[in-house]
């Protein structure tokens, strides 16, 4: 009896054995099969595009955390990781050096990231600055022409610099009639609010903790200065051209985010402010200063390839300006730098 059941034990085992490297070998194997039942909806963990994406703290990358901690990232098959770094040294070294994919930046950034030698394609237009940057100075300085002689801190060759430029210019002046002192737009509204420079060109919430607390007047905002500086989100173009499906992707999942948050903003709100790690309320105030994008304005600023948008006009200002200030020693072509079919074929 004990040898007899030991042979049926022994061919039962025999044929789940046979049965397993059948269902590894066989055609449609294991791989596709799961596949399929992820394209389905199958319950099997779904495999997922791994995407670094960098930026600093800016109120207007809101929705990338959006889209993240809600799910339309990986809902759409992406795996996106969001890492701040606030200098832009770093940034390029970061992008140079393919340790991330893409960059979340203004139209001047992404200028001088492709005349650097990174081409980048932008296919995302995630907000536009109307009064969230500006010109902070001491009380004593009333007026832009009160800068002549004064210690301003701002970053070269940022946004910050081409509003300061542009300021200066309409009123007849020019970046010699200033001293340059060189810091992030985040340290120069710290260190202005903490009365080291006499003047400084930063964002919020600098600007509104500057004139709350009194520490001076704010002599101009990005309010004077409509579509000189946006935001988009530009992949390297040599991964771009690898994974076509993950920009569709990518395009999808933030037109989803921004239809949350117009239909629930108290909640995307306070996912956006808890991702760039500030408070709810300061992320409020920071909206009233910066225009978010949906799908339907995505689709108006890109354009079509026949017809492109304003966002085309936007950038090659930015490319200009760049140029004749010696910001960036080229002009890289304003159209490869845009690519409009994501937007134009996302479905929400």
């Amino acid at each position: 009896m004990k040898i007899k059941f030991s042979k049926i034990i022994t061919f039962f085992l025999t044929g789940i054995l046979a049965a397993l490297l059948l269902a590894g070998c066989g055609g449609g194997g294991s791989k596709q099969q799961t596949a399929a039942k992820q394209a389905a909806g199958g319950g099997q963990e779904q495999q997922l595009t791994p995407v670094k994406l960098t930026m600093t703290t800016w109120s207007g990358y809101g929705p990338l955390f959006l889209a993240r901690d809600k799910g339309f990232f990986k809902k759409h098959g992406l795996d996106v990781q969001l890492i701040v770094i606030q200098g832009l040294g770093e940034r390029k070294q970061a992008l140079a050096g393919k340790q991330v994919d893409g960059i979340a930046t203004t139209l001047d950034i992404v200028t001088q990231i492709v005349d650097a030698g990174i081409p980048l394609k932008q296919i995302w237009a995630l907000d536009d600055s109307y009064g969230g940057d500006g010109i902070l100075a001491k009380p004593e300085i009333k007026t832009i022409k009160d800068l002549k002689g004064k210690n301003v801190a701002y970053d070269f060759g940022t946004a910050s610099h081409i509003l300061l430029l542009a300021i200066l210019a309409k009123n007849g002046m020019t970046e010699k009639d200033i001293n340059h002192i060189q810091m992030s737009a985040s340290d120069a509204g710290s260190t202005f609010v903490a009365g080291k420079v006499d003047a400084a060109v930063t964002w919020e919430p600098w600007l509104s903790k500057a004139i709350k607390e009194n520490k001076g007047n704010l002599l101009a905002t990005s309010k004077e200065t409509p579509g000189l500086i946006m935001d988009t989100v530009a992949l390297r173009s040599d991964w771009a051209e690898q994974h076509p499906e993950a920009l569709q992707a990518m395009v999808d999942a933030l037109a989803e985010a921004m239809q949350y948050w117009e239909n629930n903003k108290a909640e995307a709100n306070a996912i956006m402010a808890k991702g760039l790690g500030i408070k709810q309320e300061e992320f409020e105030s920071n909206l009233e200063t910066l225009r978010l994008f949906n799908l339907a304005q995505n689709k108006e600023m890109f354009g079509t390839l026949d017809k492109p948008g304003p966002l085309y006009t936007s950038l090659q200002q930015a490319v200009d300006f760049g140029y004749n200030n010696k910001v960036i020693k080229s002009k890289p072509d304003v159209k490869s730098m845009l690519d409009p079919t994501y937007v134009n074929n996302a479905k929400i």
